[in-house]
């Protein structure tokens, strides 16, 4: 990765885009600045994360003999602490993992429908979905799965004793950390929801309001949950004392889960959905995460195109990108679900000849005015999160985005154990064809069912060099539908235009999700010269720009191994 041999225009759009960057955070990382929290350079070992506090606990196991998946455990629980928006104990996620022995394997720890659950829970008696029943009540909670998950990559991979990896969780949570301004921002943002929790409120809220800056923010319920957990592992969690608290503010709340859907969780081990891209391996999550597989399809779509040529940041790119981002959420909207309760065809949908297939049709000069699902091989009919990387000294890679969904989940707090559930359950389809909190739609392959895991948009991915020995990019994102869009720019940033790792983030995206039918767009990722060509081709703009997107990353290259936190939030980059 060179920064020579960039055409002028990308690196002038680039920049750009680091200037508007830089309003939002001043900590934004350029090649004339000193080295910040959001910029690391090392040579044996990188963390990058939402939160520089659970980064630098994550360096530190590093530095002090732990290998990779050590340090993701570590970075996990402290998440769980100071970021408490996606960060999590009563939520999930997705964790890729890359050793250095050449071993691959996709750890699933996403949440589960509870036994109770049904097809038709979220409907009324006229058919219609109920507002808010999904996203802020206490059915919205999944069976959580984050502990279990850790745990059983630690039990896989880790090397460093358990009780030593969640002290640092623990200390924060009893000791407490100083409320930043991302994290003020974000209480004060869902106040009105906790007031309705009193749990939530005790934890949260002082005097009805978001604690002031600075504020020594402790949670001693929290604390004595991490010390069971330390202490049993996953039975600290799914029995005893902690299981009792959740399943009795269950009862209390009219929830579903109860002390056998917690007894009966379990992670599953998978394994990664793989790829070539530009003659590069790619691994990411598989199903029940629709990720993996629409971010191979839509690389696929692209291998045919020279994006450099095109230029970064031009119409022609973005129409293409736009039409490749179309075809892979229709397929996803129709066949992705939980594959232990629907055939979803994942070797159809990631197979190169199906991606020449559906893009064919793709005009690069108008835009297709209707998309369909396609027809893969082997088919049959039948807002918050948080991402983080780790590369160690030995070249092994963690890739893990976990979630609460919304940010900080459905606001309800376990009273007496002090962490938030998930609102989880709003990712299921509550009704084929209606829209969730993120616009996105799905099918039967993804409706309620007792046991089943909620598709996701999770994307945890790694790069591996062309002869497949080493890792070359670890990366991820949170926002909801817009994760996988976000995974693609960034990859295609690094391999396609070859932009140093900083400039790859840092560079403004587009979105599309097929429906609804607009692009979504971030400030000076379409200068109004690229707008009107794309308008004139026949897309649709949003209203107002966004953003899409928070990506951390890890690039292992000539100069080092780089390490770059998306400048738009609050998180931090450690390297060594």
């Amino acid at each position: 990765m060179r920064r020579r041999g960039v055409a002028p225009v990308v690196v002038f759009r680039v920049l750009a885009a680091s200037v508007f960057l830089g309003a939002l955070s001043p900590a934004v990382h350029s090649p004339a600045a000193p080295r910040n929290d959001q910029y690391a350079r090392g040579s044996k070992g990188a963390v990058v994360s939402a939160q520089p506090l659970a980064t630098a606990i994550g360096l530190r196991v590093l530095r002090s003999g732990g290998n990779a998946v050590d340090a993701a455990v570590a970075v996990a629980f402290a998440l769980a602490v100071v970021h408490p928006q996606a960060g999590n104990l009563g939520g999930g996620g997705f964790m890729v993992v890359r050793m250095a022995d050449g071993k691959n394997i996709a750890l699933d720890f996403r949440e589960t429908a509870p036994r109770r659950a049904h097809r038709d829970m979220f409907l009324d008696p006229d058919g219609r979905v109920m507002p808010r029943a999904s996203t802020a009540t206490a059915l919205a909670a999944g069976v959580p799965g984050s502990p279990g998950g850790l745990h059983r990559a630690w039990k896989l991979f880790g090397s460093k004793p358990w009780k030593e990896l969640l002290a640092p969780a623990m200390r924060l949570a009893k000791e407490g950390f100083p409320v930043d301004s991302f994290l003020r921002r974000a209480i004060a943002r869902s106040a009105r929801s906790f007031a309705l929790w009193p749990a939530s409120a005790a934890v949260f809220l002082r005097d009805g309001k978001a604690p002031a800056l600075g504020t020594v923010f402790r949670q001693e319920d929290l604390a004595g949950t991490l010390a069971r957990i330390a202490a049993k592992g996953p039975a600290g969690f799914y029995e005893g004392e902690t299981a009792r608290l959740l399943a009795d503010e269950m009862r209390r709340t009219e929830g579903l889960i109860d002390l056998e859907d917690l007894a009966r969780y379990a992670p599953v081990e998978r394994v990664p959905v793989q790829g070539t891209y530009r003659g590069h391996p790619i691994l990411s999550m598989p199903p029940p995460s629709s990720g993996g597989v629409a971010l191979l399809q839509m690389l696929n779509m692209l291998s045919d195109h020279d994006l450099r040529t095109l230029g970064h940041g031009s119409s022609s790119t973005l129409h293409l990108l736009i039409e490749v981002m179309k075809r892979a959420y229709a397929d996803r909207a129709r066949w992705l679900g939980d594959p232990d309760h629907w055939p979803v065809p994942v070797r159809g949908l990631i197979a190169e000849d199906y991606a020449k297939r559906i893009s064919a049709d793709i005009d690069f000069a108008k835009a297709t005015r209707i998309v369909r699902a396609g027809q893969p091989a082997g088919a049959k009919e039948s807002k918050d999160t948080t991402h983080f990387s780790v590369v160690d000294a030995d070249g092994s890679a963690v890739s893990c985005t976990t979630t609460l969904n919304s940010s900080f989940g459905n606001k309800q707090v376990v009273p007496g154990a002090g962490f938030l559930l998930n609102n989880e359950m709003d990712d299921f389809s509550a009704k084929p064809g209606v829209p969730n909190q993120f616009g996105l739609v799905g099918a039967k392959a993804n409706a309620i069912a007792a046991g089943k895991r909620m598709l996701s948009s999770m994307t945890p991915t790694i790069v591996l060099t062309k002869d497949g020995k080493r890792p070359l990019l670890v990366l991820g994102s949170p926002g909801g539908g817009r994760i996988i869009n976000t995974v693609l720019q960034v990859l295609s940033n690094v391999i396609d235009h070859r932009l140093p790792l900083d400039l790859a983030v840092q560079a403004p995206r587009v979105h599309h999700q097929w429906l609804p039918k607009h692009v979504t767009w971030e400030r000076l990722a379409v200068p109004h010269d690229v707008r009107a060509a794309l308008e004139a081709k026949g897309h649709r703009f949003a209203t107002r720009p966004g953003t899409i997107g928070r990506c951390q990353a890890i690039f292992i290259g000539k100069r080092g191994i780089e390490a770059v936190a998306d400048p738009r939030s609050g998180g931090g980059a450690a390297a060594w």
